[in-house]
C-alpha cells in the first residue's frame, strides 16, 4: 500500500535568501525557550506545568500503560519519566501499580488526574489561541509544515535519539 505522507526530502527544501547565520542549535533553543515561557504562563493558571500537562494528556489517550511504553511515545529517559510522574502521583492524579507480571508496573490516570487534565486543555487551549493569534494563523501552519519536515529529515538521517524533557 503506497504511504500518504509526501517524501522529504534535503532537495526538496525552498532555497534560502541568504546562507544561515549563527547556530541554529542555538536559535532552536531560544525558540523552544520562548514558545514554553507563553505556554507555561497560561498552563500555571490550572496548577500545572506543561511537561505535567502532556503526561497526563499522554496518560489520558494511552490508558493505562507501562512506564517503558509511556517514556518511549514521549520521547523521554525512563529516569525523566520518573522524576516528572512523582509530582502527579504525590497530587493523586497518577498511580503506579502493579503490571501484568510481579515484575512489571502500570501507571494510570485517576480520576483526579483526568479533571486535572480538563482543567490544563482549557488552559492550553488559550495558551494555542493566543499562540496563533501572535504569530498568525498562516505562520504557524507553515512552522509546523517546517518542523514536521526537519524532524523528519533528521530521522532519515540517524542522528535523532530520544528526547529529554
Amino acid at each position: 500500500m503506497p504511504s500518504t505522507r509526501p517524501s522529504v526530502t534535503k532537495a526538496s527544501a525552498s532555497p534560502a535568501a541568504a546562507p544561515p547565520r549563527g547556530c541554529s542549535n542555538f536559535k532552536l533553543r531560544q525558540a523552544t525557550r520562548l514558545v514554553s515561557r507563553h505556554y507555561d504562563a497560561y498552563v500555571a493558571s490550572a496548577g500545572l506545568k506543561t511537561s505535567q500537562y502532556s503526561l497526563l494528556s499522554h496518560l489520558f489517550a494511552l490508558g493505562p500503560v507501562r512506564p517503558a511504553d509511556l517514556a518511549g511515545r514521549m520521547g523521554l529517559e525512563p529516569s525523566t519519566l520518573t522524576r516528572n510522574l512523582q509530582p502527579l502521583v504525590a497530587q493523586g492524579w497518577a498511580e503506579v501499580g502493579p503490571g501484568a507480571d510481579g515484575r512489571s508496573r502500570q501507571v494510570t490516570l485517576t480520576d483526579a488526574g483526568r479533571a486535572k487534565r480538563t482543567e490544563g486543555q482549557r488552559a492550553w487551549k488559550k495558551a494555542q489561541l493566543a499562540f496563533n493569534d501572535k504569530l498568525g494563523e498562516a505562520r504557524v501552519a507553515q512552522l509546523h509544515a517546517l518542523l514536521d519536515e526537519c524532524l523528519q529529515l533528521m530521522a532519515d538521517d540517524g542522528t535523532q535519539g530520544g528526547g529529554d524533557e
